[in-house]
C-alpha cells in the first residue's frame, strides 16, 4: 500500500530523511475507499483490528469486515439524510462501532467529529452550535444519553440522535439498522465526490488554556500520518500497534487507524472505562503488541509496576507523546524493557512534527528533531529566530505549502485562524529551545512559563525534577500570583503509595528539587492532591489549577 504514495521507503539516515522524504498525493483520495477498500480488494483476510475489553470479551475484524461494516455505515447515515458536507458526532468511546461510523461517513464526505464521553450538556450544545451538528452517534449509557437529551433544546441543527449497545426511547438503534442494511455501497461520483480540500474531520482542541477551538482537517489528512506511525511509532506490516487514547481524542487518529492501516499493520483496542496500569500491562504481554504509543501519564504509573512479571516477547518499540517525557520516567522503563521511549511532538492541527525518528538516538526529554516537510524554528518575543540554548515559541514556516497532514484552519474562525498563521507562519503557542545537535526540548505552553522575580521558569524542568522523588507520583507546576516577585512557584502533587502529606515532605521536597536544578526554580508553595485535573487526552490543565489559585487570593 505504501508504495503507491510513497516514491521511495527506506534511508540511510535522519538527514537523508529529512531531505528526501515526499508523499505523492493523489486527487480526490478518500481513505476509506482508497486504502480500507483497496486493502480489502487485494488481500481481504488481512487483519485491521483486535479488539477486546475489560469484561473479558473480544473481536477480531479483517480489511474485508471493515469494508462490509463501513458500506453498511454510510448506507444507514444516507438513508437518515446525511449527505456530503453534514456534520456528525460520534461520541463512541472505545467501541468497534466507531471504526464502522467513522469510516462510513467518510465514504459519504460527510464532517466526522470524534467527541469524549465526559462532555457536559453545555459542551455538546456548543460543539453543536458551533459546527451545525446533524447528527450524534453515541452509546447507550444512561450518563452520556442524558447529557445529550439536555443539550438538544439547545441544539436547533441537531435532528437525529442514534446509540449503539442497546434500544433507547426516542432514539434510533444503530445496532438494528447497521445489521439490516446492504453491505453494498458505491463510491459517489459527480457534486457527492470528495475533493482533497474537502472536510474529512473536525476536532476540538482538548482546552488546555482555553475554550476549544475547532480544528479543520481536508481529505489528504490520513497521508500525513504515515510520518506518525511509519516512521515514528515504527509499525511493521502485520504488526499489531497499540495507541493509548479514547476516540474523542486525535491521539486516536494519530495511532488507531490511518497510519497504521496504510503501513499494513493491524491495531489494538482495548476498552476498558478505569485505567488499571497492571491490567493494560497483561493485555500488552498477552495479545503480541509489537509497537506501543501512550502518554507520559501511563508510563508513569507502568514503572511503579514490578514490570519483571511481564515477558514483553513481541513489542520491539515504545513512542511517547501528549506531554514531555521525564528523563526518569525513560531510564527506568529502559532498565525493565531494555527498549528505548522515542518522544514526539504534535498538537491536533498538525501530524507528528517534531520526533525521535529509528536514525537518532534519543536524548532523554528532547523531542527530538523536525520531521520531513515541517520547516521548524524557534522564534524569541521579537519574531526572531533564537539562538541554541535560547527559549522561543515554536513556530512552522509553511510558505504558500503547509505540510501534508496540517490543518486548513479554525473553522468558521478567521480570526483566530489569522492570529495563529499569519505571513506564512503558523505560531504553536508552545516553548522550547534548540541544543548544538539540533535537538529540540520542549518548555511549556506559552502561557504556562511562570516569570517570577525577573526569572522566566518552565513547568517541565521543575516536574522533571520533583519526579524524580519516589514520593511523586504525578505533579504540575503553575505560577501563583505574588506582590512581590510577580509569581511564585507551585506545585500540585499526587503521592506515590506509602506516603502521605506533611511539613517535613514539603520541606523534603523542597530541598530536592534544590539540589537537582537551579535552586531559584524550587516550588514555595506544595499542595498535596488526590488527582490532577486533565482533559480527556491525560494532559494536565494548568489552567485549571492556575484559575483556583487566582480566585483564592482575589
Amino acid at each position: 500500500m505504501l508504495e503507491k504514495y510513497l516514491p521511495r521507503l527506506t534511508f540511510d539516515s535522519y538527514e537523508d530523511f529529512y531531505q528526501n522524504f515526499k508523499i505523492n498525493v493523489p486527487e480526490n483520495f478518500n481513505f476509506a475507499f482508497d486504502v480500507v477498500d483497496a486493502t480489502a480488494e487485494t488481500r481481504p483476510d488481512k487483519p485491521a483490528m483486535v479488539w477486546c475489553d475489560d469484561q473479558g470479551h473480544e473481536a477480531r475484524f479483517s480489511f474485508q469486515q471493515m469494508r462490509e461494516y463501513s458500506n453498511k455505515a454510510a448506507n444507514v447515515f444516507r438513508s437518515l439524510g446525511i449527505r456530503k458536507g453534514d456534520a456528525v458526532m460520534l461520541i463512541l468511546k472505545r467501541r468497534y462501532e466507531f471504526w464502522f461510523c467513522l469510516l462510513g461517513l467518510h465514504k459519504i464526505g460527510a464532517i466526522a467529529i470524534p467527541a469524549t464521553h465526559l462532555l457536559t450538556s453545555k459542551d455538546i450544545a456548543y460543539r453543536n452550535n458551533s459546527a451545525d451538528i446533524k447528527m450524534i452517534v453515541t452509546v447507550n449509557e444512561e450518563g452520556i444519553c442524558h447529557e445529550l437529551e439536555n443539550a438538544v433544546e439547545k441544539s436547533p441543527s441537531l435532528k437525529l440522535k442514534a446509540v449503539v449497545g442497546g434500544r433507547r426511547p426516542g432514539w434510533i438503534d444503530m445496532d438494528a439498522a447497521l445489521a439490516e442494511a446492504s453491505d453494498a455501497f458505491q463510491r459517489p461520483t459527480g457534486d457527492q465526490a470528495v475533493c482533497n480540500d474537502d472536510i474529512l474531520l473536525l476536532y476540538f482542541t482538548s482546552g488546555t488554556t482555553g475554550m476549544p477551538k475547532m480544528v479543520q482537517l481536508n481529505q489528504t489528512y490520513p497521508l500525513g500520518h504515515i510520518l506518525t506511525a511509519k516512521y515514528w511509532q515504527n509499525v511493521s506490516d502485520n504488526g499489531l500497534h497499540l495507541t493509548v487514547a479514547d476516540t474523542g481524542w486525535a491521539k486516536a487518529a494519530w495511532g488507531k487507524i490511518y497510519g497504521q492501516w496504510l503501513s499494513g499493520s493491524a491495531v489494538f483496542v482495548y476498552d476498558y472505562d478505569k485505567f488499571v496500569p497492571r491490567a493494560l500491562l497483561e493485555v500488552i504481554d498477552r495479545y503480541g503488541i509489537t509497537t506501543f504509543c501512550a502518554p507520559p501519564t501511563i508510563y508513569r504509573f507502568f514503572i511503579k509496576e514490578d514490570l519483571s512479571q511481564f515477558r514483553f516477547e513481541k513489542l520491539r518499540y515504545c513512542v511517547i507523546a501528549g506531554e514531555p517525557l521525564n528523563p526518569e520516567v525513560y531510564y527506568q522503563w529502559l532498565k525493565a524493557t531494555r527498549i528505548k521511549l522515542m518522544e514526539g511532538y504534535g498538537q491536533t492541527e498538525m501530524t507528528v512534527a517534531i520526533g525521535n525518528y529509528p536514525w537518532t538516538d534519543p536524548k532523554p526529554g528532547s523531542m527530538g528533531k523536525p520531521s520531513p516537510g515541517y520547516d521548524i524554528d524557534i522564534f524569541n518575543e521579537d519574531g526572531n529566530p533564537c539562538a541554541v540554548g535560547e527559549e522561543g515559541q515554536i513556530i512552522i514556516r509553511t510558505g504558500q505549502n503547509a505540510p501534508i497532514g496540517m490543518f486548513d484552519g479554525y473553522y468558521r474562525d478567521e480570526k483566530l485562524t489569522r492570529k495563529a498563521w499569519r505571513n506564512g507562519i503558523y505560531y504553536t503557542g508552545d516553548t522550547a529551545w534548540r541544543d548544538e545537535n539540533g535537538y529540540l526540548w520542549f518548555v511549556g505552553r506559552a502561557d504556562d512559563v511562570i516569570k517570577s522575580s525577573g526569572y522566566r521558569i518552565g513547568p517541565f524542568e521543575v516536574e522533571s525534577a520533583l519526579l524524580e522523588h519516589p514520593a511523586v507520583l504525578e505533579c504540575a507546576i503553575t505560577g501563583v500570583p505574588d506582590p512581590v516577585r510577580g509569581q511564585v512557584v507551585k506545585a500540585t502533587v499526587v503521592l506515590a503509595k506509602d506516603y502521605t502529606p506533611g511539613d517535613n515532605l514539603v520541606k523534603e521536597l523542597q530541598e530536592h528539587v534544590k539540589k537537582v536544578t537551579a535552586p531559584y526554580k524550587y516550588p514555595r508553595i506544595i499542595d498535596f492532591v488526590i488527582e490532577l485535573p486533565k482533559t480527556i487526552s491525560g494532559k494536565i490543565r494548568r489552567v485549571e489549577i492556575r484559575g483556583k489559585d487566582e480566585e483564592s487570593t482575589e
